[in-house]
């Protein structure tokens, strides 16, 4: 594909964001508001902010969910910078500091929570200091742009979300049946190399790749939960489903490591077994029907602990999966299967590389600040804005340094596009509504493909371009304020740039060292003798923890293998100490399920 050329994937989505561009646009100035450009940007942000992090149109439900986070980070913001005034108006320098400061400190938070919920906090930081800023000329009208402010940005994000409904959006679901049959397969397939204990090299690329997967469904399930209501029933099985994958993954791991000093506890059996090649989910059922059989006829003692307790995940997963693909309502078993431990919670282990962000955005911000007070520039305050938007949606982010760049490159994109429109396009449009709605849907069209496509600079050209064109009510055209405004979203976000560099982040080996001692720490912690700790589930929050190493230690085996031999030791006593009463390997029908005489119910 060239680098201009057209895919028919993306053509729904720029017409989707050209949809809620013109849509903004139009309401806004309908309604006589004083800056219709806050509505047209936030609508072009809301829906293009999805596609950028997907590559690709969003999901249904993905638009809706960061437009929510939009509003409450907006009114957050706001609340935050009424109090900030009230408190400080008499010391202006002193009411930009806090300023500065609550932006880093929303940027701390922000690090810490999900990341799905981080843009509201790192929104909030930099929505109080735009206000701030922007009312030093005229302090009374505080309440009225703090309001004007907040309309507008709901009603861009209502326009946001009634063109991504016009435009019928793309549901998971579909992908989510997919792989949930895929994911099977390969964990079976995981199982088959454990049992070989073939090359290490080979099973710790198996591994990984499904621990990244079982992630993957784990996002899925959020963005089905976000789509719609009528998803309640499979979204509480597909969080029972992302344990199971863990457990699948945690025995065939535990069953390779057996393999390396007692090689004998896997008998003929059940290597003849699993040497049977599987390409289906139903060749899957088909093995595991099989396997049922044998370990009833062999009995439990002479059953592998690791294949017992494998072989009940994988029949549960098949249940609940079957459940997920027909969303009916749940049954009695699945309700059991349900009703299980408590999932816990994980405790980030980022707090350095949080307070590190903290001050890569208070720095920014002040430093921005001086530049503004030092030179006078009346388009500084432009600039220190731009500083707080990018310190604080970029160090959320693995790679600060290069959203910055992205920044860069966008500014700098938007000051001959942003000059196209403001001295061409726009002065000979604005007496017709019709004609420049078109311009500015071309301008989103082209944008919106490029934003799929991730090309560096994208999405910052299209936020920038539309901040320095007029799009106030009413227009006023003067170029030496275009040129400022313009000039001071490139300076502000260099300096952005700048501080990033010269704040080095070294959290990294730090956070390394903590999931590591939070692991060793799980393992011990399985030991307790309290009846209610040991009956909570710590696999999804341990296999996060391992995710996030991954991630931060790419290539690291070393560090890999002693994170899951510690899940695997955590896991262990758990299982010991429910031995004497697993889980039934058959699914028992519900005229059966008061026949639990033996561990395999048998209709």
């Amino acid at each position: 594909m060239g680098i201009f050329s057209i895919a028919n994937q993306h053509i729904r989505f720029a017409v989707k964001l050209a949809c809620a561009i013109v849509l903004a646009l139009f309401v806004g100035f309908h309604f006589q508001l004083e800056t219709p450009r806050w509505a047209v940007l936030t609508a072009a942000i809301v829906a293009a902010g999805p596609a950028f992090a997907a590559g690709g149109e969003p999901y249904s439900g993905a638009i809706r969910y960061r437009g929510m986070l939009r509003i409450v980070g907006t009114f957050i913001g706001c609340i935050a910078a009424l109090i900030i005034i009230i408190s400080m108006i008499r010391a202006p320098l002193l009411m930009i500091l806090v300023c500065c400061i609550w932006a880093g400190f929303c940027t701390w938070i922000s690090s810490l929570v999900k990341i799905e919920n981080s843009y509201a906090w790192g929104l909030s930081g930099y929505t109080a200091l735009i206000i701030v800023i922007t009312i030093q000329a005229e302090p009374l009208l505080t309440p009225q742009f703090a309001l004007e402010r907040c309309s507008e940005i709901v009603m861009g994000i209502v326009c946001a979300i009634v063109a991504d409904l016009l435009f019928s959006p793309r549901s998971v679901k579909q992908e989510i049946d997919v792989e949930l049959d895929s994911l099977l397969v390969a964990q079976y397939q995981l199982m088959q190399l454990c049992i070989k204990h073939g090359d290490s090299e080979e099973v710790d690329k198996a591994w990984g790749d499904l621990v990244r997967r079982t992630a993957a469904l784990e996002g899925m399930r959020s963005n089905l939960n976000m789509e719609s209501s009528r998803w309640v029933r499979a979204n509480r099985r597909l969080k029972a489903l992302n344990t199971l994958s863990l457990t699948l993954i945690t025995q065939s791991c535990e069953t390779y490591l057996i393999q390396n000093t007692r090689p004998e506890l896997i008998t003929d059996t059940f290597r003849e077994l699993f040497d049977t090649p599987v390409e289906t989910v139903q060749d899957v059922h088909k093995q595991l029907k099989r396997m049922r059989r044998v370990i009833a006829w062999t009995g439990e003692r002479d059953t592998p602990v690791t294949i017992y307790t494998w072989a009940g995940a994988a029949t549960r997963y098949l249940l609940l999966k079957r459940g997920v693909v027909s969303n009916t309502k749940i049954s009695a078993i699945e309700e059991e299967i349900l009703q299980g431990e408590p999932v816990v919670k994980v405790e980030s282990a980022e707090r350095h590389h949080a307070m590190v962000n903290f001050w890569r955005t208070t720095l920014s911000c002040v430093l921005g600040t001086l530049f503004w007070l030092w030179t006078g520039w009346t388009s500084g305050s432009g600039a220190m804005v731009m500083i707080a938007v990018v310190t604080s949606l970029a160090m959320r982010l693995p790679n600060p340094r290069m959203v910055a760049i992205d920044f860069i490159y966008g500014t700098l994109a938007a000051l001959p596009l942003g000059a196209l429109y403001f001295l061409v396009i726009i002065p000979n449009t604005q007496q017709s509504m019709l004609l420049l709605c078109l311009s500015l849907a071309v301008l989103g069209f082209f944008l919106g493909i490029e934003v799929q496509k991730r090309r560096l600079g994208s999405m910052g050209a299209l936020a920038s371009t539309i901040n320095i064109i007029v799009l106030d009510n009413p227009m006023t055209f003067h170029f030496s304020q275009f040129l400022d405004s313009a000039l001071g979203q490139i300076v502000g976000c260099m300096l952005a740039f700048i501080v990033i560099l010269l704040v080095r982040d070294n959290s990294r080996d730090r956070t390394g060292r903590v999931l590591l001692n939070q692991f060793v720490s799980a393992a011990v912690s399985a030991m307790t003798t309290n009846v209610v700790r040991r009956k909570e589930n710590h696999l999804p929050a341990l296999y996060q923890q391992l995710f996030l190493l991954m991630n931060k230690f790419p290539g690291d085996l070393a560090k890999f293998r002693l994170a899951l031999t510690m899940i695997i030791a955590h896991q262990a006593p758990a299982r010991c100490a429910g031995a004497g009463k697993r889980r039934s390997l058959r699914i028992p029908s519900p005229a059966s399920t008061h026949c639990r005489s033996r561990d395999f119910c048998r209709k």
